[in-house]
C-alpha cells in the first residue's frame, strides 16, 4: 500500500468512476418503448454485453391492457403502449441497473417486468434467479415454476427449478427436474453432476457411478466427472474403482487440493500412512494455508509420536467423505468465481445456503463474490455472519477491512484488521494491510510502530525496511528515512524502489547528486521504463542543472506515466530553465488541473503568475 516516492500526490485508486449509464439511462428506457412500438410485439431484440438475459418473446394476455398513455390535451392516447413494450422497457430499466450494481432497482424493474408480460417464461427465470441471489427462495421458487408451467422444455428454468428444489430439501422433485433437463438437454453437465450427487447422497453409489459415467463418457476432460465418481466409490468403500477415477482426476488437474485431499484419505482407509503423509505435504506444498492438511498432519505425527510417558495412540479417524449436491453446487460456484462469472456464482452459492443455512465457508465464498460484483452491503453482511470459530474469520475480517477501507470508512477497516490481529497478532501480511490504513488516516506514528514490530519480525526482510522508511519521510524524519532505506539496499540489492526512493530524497534535497544519480540508474537498469524511476533521474539531472538532459528525460517520463502532476510539473520546471516559457506554462496548466493536492496547486498558480509576470515585463 505504501507507495514509490513520486507518486505521494497521486492516489489513482481515489478517482470517480461516473458510469454514463446514469446519464442515458431515461433516455434508454424511452427509446426501447418506441422500438418495441416500431418493431410490434414480440420483436424486440436480443441485448448483448448484460449479464441478465434478455425478455425473449412476449406474451400475449398481460394485466394492464387497458393502460395507455393519455393525451395532456384529453380525448383519445395518440398511441397506446402495449403491456410488451412496458416490459421490454421496466426489463431494460433492470439491466442498467445490474450494470450500474444497483441490484435492488434491478430486481423492482423485473418485478415490473413480469407484471406486464407474466406469460414470460424467461423474464420469470430471470426474475427467480434474482430472487435467490437475494437469499428469497420461497419465491423464487414460485417464479421457476410457473416458468416451467409456461415453457416445460426450458433447461435452464428446469435446471433453476431443481436447484431450489434441492435446496428447499425436496430431493424427489429436484431429481425428477434433473432427469428431465437430461432428457431435453443431454448435453447439460450440471444435470448429471448434481443428479448423481443426488443418488449417492440416498447411499445409491451404483446408480451414482453410472451417471457420472455417462457424463464421462460426454465429456472424458470432465474433471468433476472423475471426482466425484472417486468421491462415490470412497464412500462405497470400493478403493481400487476410487482410485482409478482419482487418478485420472489428478491427470487432468494435478494441482487439485480437492482430488488430492480425498486420495490422502483413500490412503490412510487403505492403511498406507505415509502415503497420506506425503500427499498432505505436497498439499502444502500447493498451498500452504491448507487447514485440513495442516491439522490432519499434526493429529498424524503426534499420534505416531513415542516416548516412555506417552505410548503410541491411534490418530484420530481421517474426515468421512460426504456427498451431496450442496457440495457439488459450491464446487461448480468456486469454478464460474474462477471464470469471473460472479452472478452465477453468487447464485449457486445462495441455492447452498439455502439448504445450509449456517455453512460459514460459503457465507465467505458469497460474500466474496458480492464485493466482486461491487454490491458492498450484501458482501459486507455476508462476512460479518461469519463466528469467530470458523477458519474463515480472518479471511472475512480481512475482506471487511478491505470493503471499508475502499470506502474510506478507516475506523471500520481498522476494527476489522484488529479482530484479524487479535487471531493472529505476528502475521505481517495483516500487519502491513493496518499500517497502510493508518497510513491513509495520515496517523504515521502508529503506521510506523507497527512497520517497526514488521521489521522486528522479520528484520530481513527488505519490503518491510523499504515501508518503514517510506513512513519515516513522509513524517517528516529524513535521516531515519534514509537509514531503512540504505538498509533494504543493503538486504536486497536489486530492490529497485529503494534505490529510486533513496536517489529522488538525495535529489529532492540537492544534497549527494552523484550518488543520486547510480541508484537512480541502478534502479532503471531494473526496471527501465518505468516512468516514475526516469522522472527521478530527470530531476537529478534538472538539480544538477543539466537542463537539457533533465528535459529529455521528463518528456520520457511523462509519455509514459500520462496523468502524474508532479511528473508534468517537473517538465515545466525544466523546461521554464530552458527558457522555454510557453511550453513551461502548458505543463503548469496540465499539472494544476490533474493536480488535487492544495500545496501543489498553490505552488503551480505561483509558477504561473510568475511567467505571466516576466510575459509582461517584456512587453
Amino acid at each position: 500500500m505504501l507507495i514509490a516516492k513520486q507518486s505521494d500526490l497521486r492516489d489513482r485508486s481515489r478517482l470517480v468512476n461516473l458510469s454514463p449509464h446514469r446519464l442515458w439511462r431515461p433516455l434508454a428506457v424511452a427509446l426501447a418503448a418506441a422500438a418495441a412500438l416500431m418493431l410490434g410485439a414480440g420483436c424486440a431484440q436480443r441485448a448483448s454485453g448484460t449479464r441478465l438475459q434478455p425478455a425473449g418473446a412476449a406474451s400475449a394476455g398481460s394485466p394492464g391492457q387497458a393502460d395507455a398513455q393519455q393525451s395532456p390535451f384529453g380525448g383519445k392516447p395518440a398511441v397506446d403502449i402495449p403491456p410488451q413494450a412496458k416490459a421490454m422497457g421496466a426489463f431494460l430499466q433492470a439491466e442498467v441497473a445490474t450494470e450500474e450494481g444497483d441490484r435492488t432497482e434491478a430486481l423492482k424493474a423485473l418485478e415490473e417486468a413480469v407484471q406486464y408480460d407474466p406469460g414470460n417464461a424467461t423474464l420469470r427465470v430471470t426474475l427467480a434467479t434474482l430472487y435467490v441471489r437475494d437469499g428469497r427462495l420461497a419465491d423464487a421458487r414460485v417464479q421457476a415454476d410457473q416458468a416451467v408451467k409456461l415453457e416445460p422444455g426450458s433447461a435452464r428454468a428446469l435446471l433453476l427449478a431443481a436447484g431450489i428444489d434441492s435446496a428447499l430439501g425436496d430431493d424427489a422433485t429436484a431429481e425428477q427436474d434433473y432427469k428431465e433437463v437430461i432428457r431435453i438437454s443431454p448435453k447439460n453437465q450440471e444435470a448429471y453432476l448434481f443428479l448423481g450427487t443426488q443418488y449417492a447422497k440416498r447411499g445409491d453409489y451404483e446408480e451414482a457411478r453410472k451417471v457420472f459415467e455417462q457424463l464421462i463418457a460426454l465429456d472424458p476432460q470432465s474433471f468433476l466427472g472423475y471426482y466425484y465418481a472417486g468421491r462415490t466409490m470412497l464412500a462405497a468403500g470400493n478403493y481400487s474403482a476410487a482410485d482409478r477415477y482419482y487418478s485420472k482426476a489428478l491427470d487432468l488437474n494435478p494441482q487439485s487440493e480437492l482430488a488430492l485431499l480425498d486420495l490422502a484419505t483413500l490412503r490412510e482407509d487403505q492403511g498406507r500412512r505415509d502415503d497420506a503423509v506425503a500427499i498432505y505435504k505436497k498439499v502444502l506444498q500447493i498451498n500452504p494455508n491448507d487447514d485440513r492438511a495442516h491439522r490432519r498432519l499434526a493429529e498424524l505425527y503426534f499420534a505416531a509420536h513415542t516416548s516412555s510417558e506417552a505410548p503410541v495412540k491411534p490418530a484420530p479417524a481421517p474426515e468421512k467423505v460426504e456427498i451431496s449436491p450442496s457440495d457439488t453446487r459450491t464446487k461448480i460456484g468456486l469454478l464460474y468465481f474462477e471464470r469471473g462469472d460472479f452472478d452465477r456464482a453468487a447464485t449457486e452459492f445462495n441455492l447452498v445456503l439455502g439448504a445450509e443455512p449456517d455453512n460459514y465457508r460459503v457465507h465467505y465464498y458469497l460474500g466474496t463474490a458480492y464485493s466482486e460484483l461491487t454490491d458492498y452491503d450484501k458482501a459486507a453482511k455476508e462476512f460479518e455472519r461469519i463466528p469467530e470459530s470458523s477458519e474463515h474469520y480472518v479471511e472475512s475480517r480481512l475482506q471487511l477491512a478491505y470493503i471499508y477501507d475502499k470506502q474510506h470508512e478507516y475506523d471500520q477497516a481498522l476494527t476489522a484488521l484488529n479482530q484479524a490481529l487479535a487471531k493472529k497478532p505476528d502475521d505481517t501480511e495483516i500487519l502491513g494491510f493496518t499500517v497502510g490504513v493508518y497510513q491513509e488516516k495520515k496517523d504515521y506514528p502508529t503506521a510506523i510502530k507497527l512497520a517497526q514490530r514488521m521489521v522486528a519480525l522479520a528484520p530481513k526482510n527488505d519490503k518491510y525496511h523499504f515501508t518503514l522508511g517510506a513512513l519515516y519521510d513522509e513524517s517528516k524524519q529524513r535521516s531515519a528515512s534514509i537509514d531503512e532505506m540504505r538498509k533494504a539496499i543493503e538486504l536486497n540489492p536489486k530492490n529497485a524502489q529503494a534505490l529510486n526512493y533513496l536517489g529522488y530524497t538525495f535529489a529532492e534535497d540537492g544534497e549527494h547528486l552523484d550518488e543520486a544519480e547510480r541508484l537512480v540508474k541502478r534502479a532503471l537498469a531494473i526496471e527501465p521504463e518505468d516512468g516514475f524511476y526516469i522522472d527521478s533521474l530527470g530531476w537529478v539531472y534538472y538539480r544538477k542543472g543539466e537542463y537539457g538532459k533533465a528535459a529529455e528525460q521528463l518528456e520520457r517520463a511523462v509519455n509514459l506515466t500520462g496523468d502524474d502532476p508532479t511528473i508534468t510539473e517537473h517538465l515545466g520546471d525544466a523546461y521554464a530553465r530552458l527558457g522555454r516559457a510557453e511550453q513551461a506554462g502548458q505543463q503548469y496548466e496540465d499539472a494544476l488541473r490533474r493536480s488535487s493536492d492544495q500545496e501543489q496547486m498553490a505552488r503551480l498558480k505561483g509558477k504561473l503568475q510568475a511567467l505571466r509576470n516576466v510575459g509582461s515585463a517584456s512587453h
